[in-house]
């Protein structure tokens, strides 16, 4: 494990929320972060698909730590803005959220983040999402 892995790790154990929805990070790395979430029947919404809470929760968390892993160690990140683009209804065994920065700069760090449905019928894409995340004094 890497320096950059280890340390959003180190953070990412800190939220409670994704440890609440069962979340983990499937992969860190320098620009990109995977996390993945059961679709446990405490997260669905009335129609059977996974609420989409949950996709927004794990998208907003992959594409703030993409955002981290590209400043400098100590440095904190905050979402600013996150847009939401629901394609299809969540169903499956788990949600996967691949959160990747698009364009890093001094004040602002725009990211982008895709969250797939997977289970027994494939991976199937359910929400895209892009935002704004804003280093602030640790």
């Amino acid at each position: 494990m890497d320096a950059i892995e280890a340390r959003l790790r180190a953070s990412f154990a800190r939220q409670t929320m994704m440890t609440t929805l069962g979340a983990e990070m499937a992969r860190a790395a320098a620009g990109e972060v995977v996390i993945a979430a059961p679709i446990a029947p405490h997260l669905m919404q009335q129609q059977g698909a996974a609420h989409a809470g949950l996709a927004f929760s794990i998208g907003d968390s992959a594409a703030g730590y993409a955002a981290l892993s590209v400043l400098p160690e100590g440095s904190k990140v905050v979402t600013v803005e996150m847009k939401i683009n629901l394609l299809a209804p969540a169903v499956g065994a788990r949600l996967v959220a691949e959160g990747r920065v698009v364009k890093a700069g001094r004040r602002i760090v725009v990211v982008a983040s895709d969250v797939w449905a997977e289970g027994p019928a494939g991976r199937k894409q359910v929400a895209t999402m892009l935002g704004t995340m804003v280093p602030v004094e640790a």
